[in-house]
C-alpha cells in the first residue's frame, strides 16, 4: 500500500461506542482512536503524525483504487466504504464499534462485492500518543495480544499475520461473497482478554442501537436527513456511563493549517454542553437533556464561584495543558497539547448558557429537579457579585481579560431566565433584587458595548472591533431582530467578517487574543447563527440559502469540523465539531419552525427566550 500525503480532515469519518470515538480516512486507514475513554491516551495517533504514530490500515494491496464510495448504512455509526480496484474488482469495508457491553470492540469486515481482490492489512498500536511500542504475543489461537502499561489489546482474525519491522500486516483476497473479519478489542492489562464476539451478530446490534435511538428524532422540513446526522454525531460523542458530551474527539487539529492554534477538545464545555441541551429537547430527545442536567449538577458541585467553563467526562477538573513535542502535528502544526490550560478561566457567558439550557429545558417537558433549582440559586447568588469582572470570553483569549460584550448579554440571559422560571412556577427565590440586577446589565450593555458611530454593538466595552457572537443578541431574547441597532450589528459583521457567506468570529488582526497574528477560517458555527439572525430579521429566504451554503460544506457522510478555510478549500480545526452540529441543528428547527408553525418545536423568536 503506497503512503500519502497529510490526509485532509473531511477526509474521514466517525465510528463510536458512546464512550471513545475512530476517525477512519477515505483510503481504509484508523488513523486515532483513544481508548478506553475521549481523553486516553491515543493508541493510532497517525492523524498528529505518521503511520509510525500509530494506525491501522486495510486497503487492496499495491494498488490505489480508481474509485471509492462511503456511507453510513442508514441512520447508523456503521461506516461503509466501497472500494474499486481499475480491474473491474470491488470490496466493502465495514467499520463501527459495538456499543460496550463489559467489552470495547474495533469491528472491520472486507466483504468481497465482485472480482478478487488482493488485500493488505497493516496494524501498528502505538500507546502513549504514539510514543509506546508495545509487547506483541500470540496464545494458542493465534491472537495477537499488544501490552504496554495498563493497557493491552488483543486481534482476532482467521487471516494469517506476519510481524514485519514492529508492524502487524497480512496479506489475503476476497472474491465475491467472500469476508475476512478482523476484531480489535481493549481491556485492562492485569485482566485475562475477554471472550471473543460474534462480530456479525455485533454488527446487527450496532445498526439497531442506532437506529431505536434517532427514531425519536422530531421532523425538521427539508432538512431532516442533516438533522438526524448532525444528532447520531452529537450522540456519538456522549460519554454513555454519565452523561457527558466532548466538544469534539480529537485534539490539535489545526484552526490555521501549519499553525499554532491548537487545541485540546476532547472535553465537556458547559457552553456547548448548554447549547447541545437545547437543541436535544427541541429535537424530542429528553432523555439524554436529563442525562446532562444530572451530569451538570455532579460537575460543578461545591462552590459555585469555582465553577470551571470545562470538565472531564466525568466530572474532573485538572485539566492541566502539555505538549507532545514527539508529534509532528496534522500539517506540522505544532505544537500537540493535551489537556487545556482555558479550563482555568473566567468566562461568564458560561453561566448564562448553563441557565438558559435548564429553562429551556424545563419549557420543554424535562421536569423540574429540586437538585437543578438549586444549582440554579447558587449560580446566580455568584453571579450577582461576579458580574462585573472582566473575562476571557466566549473565544477563550489568552490575551488579558476584558469586558466582552457577549459576556455581559449572556449574564443577562441567566437574570432574565431565572425571573421568568420564578413567575412561571412560584418558586422561592429574591427575584425583586434579580429583576433589579437584570435590568441593570441590560442597560449598562446598551451603553457601554454599542458603538454609536459603527451603528453596531462591539467585541468589548470601549472597543471599535466586531464579534460574531453578537449575533446572539436576537436568538436570546436580549433585543428584537428589527431593532435598529441589532440590524446594525448584524450589517456590520455581514462587512467586516463575512466572505462568501461564511463568518469569521473575529479580526485575529485587531484582537489581542495572545497568540500569534494568524487569519483563521470560518467558524461554522457564527454561520449558522447568521441563519437564525436573518430568519428572525424577516430574510427568510437569504437564511435558507445560508443554511444550503453551509450544508454543502459538510462533507461526504454529512460532518463539520470547527471551522472552513474557504482560500485553501478545507475544513480546519478538530472534528467532528459538536459546536457546529448543534448550530446546524438549532438553525434547521428555527427553518423548519418559521416554515410551519403549527409543529411542535417552538417557532425561532421563541426557542431561547
Amino acid at each position: 500500500m503506497a503512503e500519502r500525503a497529510t490526509t485532509p480532515i473531511e477526509d474521514y469519518a466517525l465510528i463510536g461506542d458512546c464512550e471513545t470515538a475512530a476517525l477512519v480516512s477515505r483510503d481504509g486507514s484508523v488513523d486515532w482512536l483513544c481508548w478506553p475513554r475521549f481523553d486516553s491516551p491515543a493508541c493510532f495517533a497517525a492523524l498528529l503524525g505518521a503511520p509510525e504514530h500509530g494506525r491501522w490500515r486495510i486497503a487492496p494491496r499495491d494498488v490505489v483504487p480508481e474509485r471509492t464510495h462511503r456511507q453510513y448504512r442508514g441512520d447508523t455509526l456503521v461506516l461503509e466504504t466501497v472500494m474499486e480496484t481499475a480491474e473491474g474488482g470491488a470490496v466493502a469495508l465495514i467499520d463501527f464499534m459495538p456499543p460496550r457491553d463489559g467489552r470495547s470492540d474495533l469491528v472491520r469486515i472486507v466483504r468481497g462485492l465482485r472480482g478478487r481482490v488482493p488485500m493488505r492489512m497493516e496494524l501498528v498500536l502505538r500507546f502513549d500518543y504514539g510514543r509506546t511500542v508495545p509487547w506483541v504475543t500470540r496464545n494458542d489461537d493465534a491472537d495477537l495480544r499488544a501490552v504496554a502499561g495498563p493497557h493491552q489489546v488483543v486481534l482476532r482474525t482467521d487471516v494469517p499475520t506476519r510481524g514485519e519491522n514492529l508492524h502487524t500486516v497480512a496479506e489475503f483476497e476476497v472474491g465475491e461473497g467472500e469476508e475476512a473479519v478482523f476484531v480489535l478489542t481493549h481491556s485492562p492489562s492485569h485482566l485475562p482478554p475477554p471472550e471473543p464476539a460474534d462480530p456479525r451478530r455485533q454488527l446487527g446490534e450496532t445498526e439497531a442501537f442506532w437506529t431505536d435511538w434517532i427514531s425519536a428524532c422530531s421532523q425538521c422540513g427539508h432538512w431532516s436527513a442533516a438533522v438526524r446526522r448532525s444528532l447520531l454525531t452529537l450522540k456519538a460523542l456522549t460519554y454513555r456511563p454519565t452523561g457527558g458530551i466532548v466538544a469534539a474527539p480529537t485534539t490539535s487539529l489545526p484552526e490555521v493549517l501549519g499553525g499554532s492554534r491548537n487545541w485540546d477538545y476532547r472535553f465537556c464545555w458547559l457552553r456547548d454542553s448548554a447549547l447541545l441541551l437545547t437543541a436535544l429537547t427541541g429535537a424530542g430527545f429528553l432523555e439524554e437533556a436529563a442525562a446532562w442536567r444530572d451530569w451538570l449538577v455532579r460537575a460543578v458541585a461545591g462552590s459555585p464561584d469555582q465553577v470551571q467553563i470545562m470538565y472531564g467526562v466525568a466530572g474532573e477538573r485538572l485539566l492541566t495543558e502539555t505538549e507532545l513535542p514527539w508529534l509532528p502535528g496534522y500539517a506540522g502544526s505544532r505544537p500537540v497539547r493535551i489537556g487545556n490550560g482555558a479550563a482555568g478561566q473566567l468566562q461568564l457567558d458560561v453561566l448564562g448558557e448553563v441557565i438558559d439550557s435548564l429553562f429551556q429545558a424545563l419549557q420543554r417537558g424535562l421536569g423540574r429537579s429540586a437538585t437543578g433549582w438549586a444549582l440554579a440559586r447558587a449560580i446566580m447568588g455568584h453571579l450577582e457579585g461576579a458580574w462585573r469582572q472582566p473575562d476571557h470570553g466566549i473565544w477563550e483569549v489568552r490575551g488579558p481579560p476584558r469586558h466582552f460584550t457577549h459576556s455581559k448579554v449572556m449574564v443577562w440571559v441567566a437574570f432574565d431566565r431565572v425571573v421568568r422560571a420564578v413567575e412561571a412556577l412560584s418558586l422561592d427565590a429574591p427575584v425583586e433584587r434579580w429583576r433589579r440586577v437584570r435590568d441593570e446589565v441590560h442597560a449598562e450593555v446598551c451603553e457601554r458595548g454599542f458603538d454609536p458611530e459603527l451603528g453596531a454593538f462591539t467585541q468589548s466595552y470601549g472597543s471599535r472591533s466586531l464579534d460574531a457572537s453578537l449575533l446572539q443578541i436576537p436568538l436570546v431574547g436580549f433585543l428584537p431582530a428589527d431593532d435598529p441597532r441589532v440590524r446594525g450589528t448584524v450589517a456590520a459583521i455581514e462587512r467586516g467578517l463575512v466572505s462568501g457567506g461564511l463568518v469569521q468570529r473575529y479580526d485575529p488582526a485587531a484582537t489581542d487574543d495572545g497568540l500569534e497574528r494568524q487569519d483563521e477560517g470560518a467558524f461554522l458555527a457564527c454561520s449558522f447563527w447568521l441563519v437564525e439572525a436573518m430568519l428572525l430579521d424577516g430574510r427568510g429566504a437569504e437564511a435558507r440559502a445560508l443554511f444550503e451554503r453551509l450544508l454543502a460544506l459538510s462533507n461526504d457522510v454529512g460532518l463539520l469540523a470547527e471551522e472552513y478555510d474557504e482560500r485553501a478549500g478545507r475544513q480546519v480545526g478538530n472534528f467532528p465539531q459538536a459546536f457546529s452540529h448543534v448550530a446546524l441543528v438549532n438553525a434547521a428547527l428555527a427553518l423548519a419552525g418559521a416554515e410551519n408553525p403549527d409543529r411542535s418545536a417552538p417557532p425561532p423568536q421563541q426557542r431561547q427566550g
